[in-house]
């Protein structure tokens, strides 16, 4: 029975990232000296791990179905800037700024998935020219529109405390969207036939649209969700520090797309899961926040970071391997 329950344990996606994560904290608090009370209650992390776990959900789902979008870099700021520019510069009503910058989104992310499923171009390619022209495009917008490359907010109240609030004093208002966000996804890939057509995607394109699944819909949909998502880390980033800038953004598209495949899910699409991209998000959290917390010459923290990181992707592959190559012995 034990070993049933093992075996069912290491089938399932999160697993690799579950495992990767409780290994991540025995190395810190062995070798780093960490005290895990203090890395436990820490909001640096938290707070890391919220902002990028809400970008990496929808890119998961993205590489689930066999595709990728790394124009989230140049959304984030596009949607920071967005509100700015209406509601801090212009001085309209702060609803207007976030159906703008949230509206921005929907329209990179119809781009996006448009010409994904209209052309023979990979998504790669579509979305790093979505990536480059954006950044111009704020840029040029910010300059011409306002004369700086950073725009002041001062948000009402309620939208703070939607939004941009601290939690005491220290926890952001955005983990609890990550946490609303992750648990609607997991309703919907996981039992809803949406999740199956996701996946169905990730196998076989051609083959899902000929058993009748509306892939391109689908495929567009992905993208809009994808392109608002990071629209709305930075509309939220915007309205928690009362300015927005237009620089930022890349390194949201190493950490998301790292996150995602130390959660379990494949390159080549087709398998994976949101409670393993919400573990792999934490695992990545942890290793790069976590080295703050050690008594590890900070000199060393890109090369360990890295070396954590490959052990924890290398971790959850064997995991899955062991998964598809295990069969629980059968009773005499």
């Amino acid at each position: 029975m034990n070993t049933f329950a093992f075996g069912t344990l290491l089938r399932q996606p999160a697993a690799g990232s579950i495992l990767s994560l409780i290994a991540v904290i025995l190395f810190y608090v062995l070798f780093g000296g960490v005290d895990l009370g203090n890395l436990l209650g820490a909001a640096s992390w938290v707070n890391f791990a919220a902002n990028l776990g809400i970008v990496a959900l929808p890119v998961g789902m993205l590489m689930m179905a066999g595709e990728l979008d790394i124009s989230i870099g140049a959304m984030i700021p596009a949607g920071s800037m967005t509100i700015a520019i209406l509601s801090g510069h212009y001085e309209l009503p702060i609803i207007v700024g976030m159906l703008g910058a949230l509206g921005l989104g929907v329209v990179v992310g119809l781009i996006n998935g448009f010409l994904t499923v209209r052309t023979s171009v990979p998504s790669l390619i579509i979305t790093l020219a979505t990536l480059v022209a954006m950044q111009g495009i704020v840029l040029s917008a910010s300059v011409l529109l306002t004369g700086n490359a950073s725009v002041a907010l001062n948000a009402p109240d309620w939208s703070k405390a939607l939004f941009g609030q601290l939690i005491g004093g220290s926890f952001q208002i955005i983990i609890l969207w990550w946490l609303a966000l992750t648990a609607i996804f997991a309703l919907v890939v996981h039992h809803t036939p949406y999740g199956n057509w996701l996946f169905a995607m990730g196998g076989d394109k051609e083959s899902a649209r000929n058993a009748g699944i509306p892939t391109d819909r689908m495929t567009i949909m992905l993208f809009v969700l994808s392109a608002t998502s990071a629209c709305f880390v930075g509309m939220c980033g915007a309205i928690l520090f009362n300015s927005a800038q237009v620089s930022g953004g890349m390194n949201y598209i190493f950490n998301a797309v790292v996150s995602v495949v130390v959660g379990g899910v494949l390159l080549t699409g087709g398998f994976g899961s949101i409670l393993g991209i919400f573990f792999g998000t934490l695992t990545f959290a942890v290793v790069n926040q976590g080295i703050y917390f050690t008594d590890i010459d900070r000199n060393w923290s890109s090369l360990i970071i890295g070396v954590m990181l490959l052990a924890a992707v290398l971790m959850n592959n064997t995991f899955r391997t062991m998964a598809v190559n295990y069969s629980p012995a059968k009773k005499k």
